[in-house]
């Protein structure tokens, strides 16, 4: 991608006179862009010449909602690697049981990044949403070395900020990463009676006590009951069992699919 200099220099070269031919000789950029700056010099909204981040937050046209979502995935299932010219790739492992995920998970993709292509990279039990952009980093910068439980992770102000006013897709791409619903069986004997019962409970399990934080803290905000425990490995375990956050996690959540 060309930068306002380049490109006013370019125009510059081609209204003193040079044709456009003449001038993709001079500078080495190509006719056809030399063409679409003289109908429009700056980079349209969403191209990747466009940083995804304006003014310390989401430029305008991102969809919040969706970054929420895609943040959500991000932290569960996904990482970011860094290719040739500092492009980075962002792979979400999602499981192919749940082919609609997948399916959301791509839309959330492209909402975010409209101007990179989304990949589905298949593998032993999962595909892989792939999409790659020089801006990734920006979206994302919990992104560093090593696993992300052995990393101190904070969100940002402005991811903060995103998260406070969407807190329910946040919340549904950390529950669809690496939490489920499910339905808990029980049976209790009285006298010579046995009853059965069941009822629904959500569950998100996590080595990084900082993203289970950052589930906890936006399930205070919205007013939902958790509880925690840590198993033998080190991992915890985040459960919803109350009937109403339940239904409220139903209505705003819902299992995987």
């Amino acid at each position: 991608m060309y930068d306002m200099a380049t490109r006013r220099h370019a125009l510059a070269l081609h209204r003193s006179g040079l044709t456009l031919s003449e001038t993709s000789r001079a500078t080495g950029i190509s006719r056809a862009a030399l063409r679409a700056w003289t109908a429009r010099i700056e980079p349209a909204p969403g191209t990747t010449a466009e940083c995804p981040l304006r003014d310390g937050g989401l430029a305008p046209g991102r969809p919040a909602a969706d970054y929420g979502y895609l943040l959500g995935l991000y932290l569960g299932d996904g990482c970011l690697s860094e290719g040739r010219r500092a492009v980075h790739a962002l792979r979400i492992a999602c499981g192919d049981a749940w082919p609609g995920l997948i399916e959301e998970c791509a839309r959330a993709v492209r909402a975010v990044m409209p101007t990179s292509a989304v990949l589905r990279v298949p593998a032993p039990g999962c595909t892989s949403v792939v999409a790659t952009s020089k801006h990734w980093p920006c979206l994302f910068p919990q992104h560093g070395p090593g696993p992300k439980h052995l990393r101190t992770l904070r969100l940002t102000t402005w991811q903060q900020a995103v998260v406070s006013a969407h807190p329910w897709p946040f919340v549904r791409g950390l529950i669809h990463s690496d939490g489920c619903r499910t339905v808990n069986r029980a049976t209790r004997r009285s006298g010579e009676a046995v009853q059965r019962h069941e009822y629904p409970r959500y569950f998100f399990t996590n080595a990084s006590r900082d993203i289970v934080r950052m589930l906890t803290d936006t399930l205070d905000a919205v007013g939902v009951e958790w509880r925690v425990r840590e198993r033998r490995s080190g991992h915890l375990d985040v459960s919803v069992a109350r009937r109403a956050s339940v239904a409220l996690l139903d209505e705003h959540v819902g299992p995987k699919w």
